[in-house]
């Protein structure tokens, strides 16, 4: 059996810009390939929300008098939220709190590129006091809540 010792100072290899990039690149397509699908794309959120907001009502798709107290008289409030961008059609939850009660929910769909989605309630008399809207996503984490409340 014949071994022979050989050093890498042995092989004359071109210590060029040019070929180390184009070695870097080739490494770097060949490692992609053995990439799993969907590995990485669990960290990225489906949507971004941009706005949301609790207001009187709802004019051209867009919130009309954002505030945190509402008059009881007025008959209803909306949750306003938008969404820039949404990279994949889902669903989201607006959750309707009075004090620490779940009064409503309500599932939205959001289609690609962007989205608006509102929700409203009803109020009456017996609905004065501290509300909150949580805004949640299809996995059930909160995305923004929102804290309001109902006076005369």
């Amino acid at each position: 059996m014949i071994t022979e010792n050989c050093n890498v100072s042995d092989f004359k290899i071109r210590k060029s810009p040019f070929w180390c990039s184009r070695l870097l690149i080739f490494c770097g397509l060949v490692g992609f390939l053995f990439i799993p699908a969907g590995v990485g794309l669990a960290d990225q959120p489906r949507m971004v929300l941009a706005d949301a907001v609790v207001c009187e009502s709802i004019s051209n798709f867009r919130p009309v008098s954002p505030a945190v107290v509402f008059s009881v008289s007025q008959g209803e409030v909306f949750c306003f939220s938008e969404f820039d961008p949404v990279y994949e059609k889902t669903a989201i939850f607006h959750n309707w709190y009075k004090k620490d009660k779940l009064i409503f929910s309500m599932r939205l769909i959001l289609s690609v590129p962007k989205w608006s989605s509102f929700s409203r309630v009803q109020m009456r008399d017996a609905d004065k006091g501290p509300w909150r809207v949580e805004i949640r996503d299809e996995d059930n984490n909160i995305l923004k809540t929102l804290r309001f409340s109902l006076s005369d």
